[in-house]
């Protein structure tokens, strides 16, 4: 079918746009990679714009030598790996109770469960309720503290709901009980919805650094981004780092900075390609009405 003028005109403008917010959204990734692998002189200069400077490879060299950065790693692939498991388990149990009409009480239960969602304690007072149950500097506050998230619960439910009733029925006739039939038939069904609900869960978990760095003290047991935080906001270097940088070296602190940036998203870059086209159906999900 042959476009008018004006749908040519329209088509132009808006692939224009996408093409700008595409350009606006790759910049930030090309230049801190540009960064990380120029001299520090041309970065320190403003000389790197787009394409790198007296282009070497000794940040990442002195970044994959720091114990502090494996460590780091180590600890934040334990909290995201362990930590979304957990997420998904507790997500299942909330959700699928919810999505059955015979559950008592659903719409009382699911109405404080959402409640969650509009009013929250604050930081103090959870703080304080971390303090009191005694996960002060634990890895279990990390893993336990934070889950579930009420608005992926509610997204796993409607998933479980547009699942016919049909096949429960059915299975029910077999013998099958609640916890056979949701291994059996509701979980190998909901492989979209469960991949994209642990991949909010899991690049959350990669993310997450505010209540990391509130609740643990021990340098062991902090994730990479609660020391990328370190690295970026107090510009804070171990000594060993701090002695051998200077404005001559191949390397600075801003070198260091993009360095572990680019070290500390390559997990997520890597899997977010093999589970798009299941993020792409699950993030549907919501749209399901009961």
């Amino acid at each position: 079918m042959k476009k008018s003028l004006g749908e040519k005109i329209s088509d132009s403008i808006i692939y224009g746009f996408l093409a700008l917010l595409a350009i606006a959204c790759v910049y930030p990734f090309i230049y801190v990679f540009s960064a990380s692998i120029s001299s520090s002189q041309s970065v320190l200069s403003g000389d790197v714009l787009l394409l790198p400077k007296d282009i070497n490879f000794n940040a990442y060299a002195r970044v994959l030598t720091e114990p502090g950065i494996w460590m780091a790693y180590g600890n934040t692939l334990y909290y995201t790996l362990l930590g979304t498991i957990v997420n998904l388990l507790f997500t299942i149990c909330g959700a699928y109770p919810l999505s059955k009409k015979r559950l008592m009480g659903k719409s009382f239960i699911a109405f404080f469960i959402a409640f969650t969602m509009w009013f929250q304690a604050g930081i103090i007072p959870t703080f304080l309720n971390f303090k009191e149950l005694g996960l002060l500097d634990t890895r279990t506050s990390v893993i336990i503290g934070f889950a579930i998230s009420t608005f992926l619960v509610f997204i796993m439910r409607s998933f479980f709901q547009s699942i016919p009733d049909s096949l429960e029925e059915s299975a029910k006739v077999d013998g099958a009980n609640d916890l056979q039939i949701l291994w059996k038939i509701y979980l190998p069904l909901s492989k979209p919805a469960l991949v994209t609900v642990g991949l909010f869960y899991a690049v959350a978990r990669w993310n997450g650094y505010f209540w990391a760095m509130i609740l643990l003290n021990d340098e062991s047991k902090i994730p990479l981004q609660v020391l990328l935080k370190k690295l970026i906001v107090e510009m804070s270097l171990s000594e060993e780092m701090m002695g051998v940088m200077d404005v001559a070296s191949q390397y600075s602190k801003e070198t260091i900075i993009y360095a572990t940036i680019i070290v500390s998203i390559i997990p997520i870059i890597l899997v977010y390609p093999y589970l798009q086209k299941y993020f792409v159906k699950g993030t549907m999900l919501g749209g399901i009405k009961e």
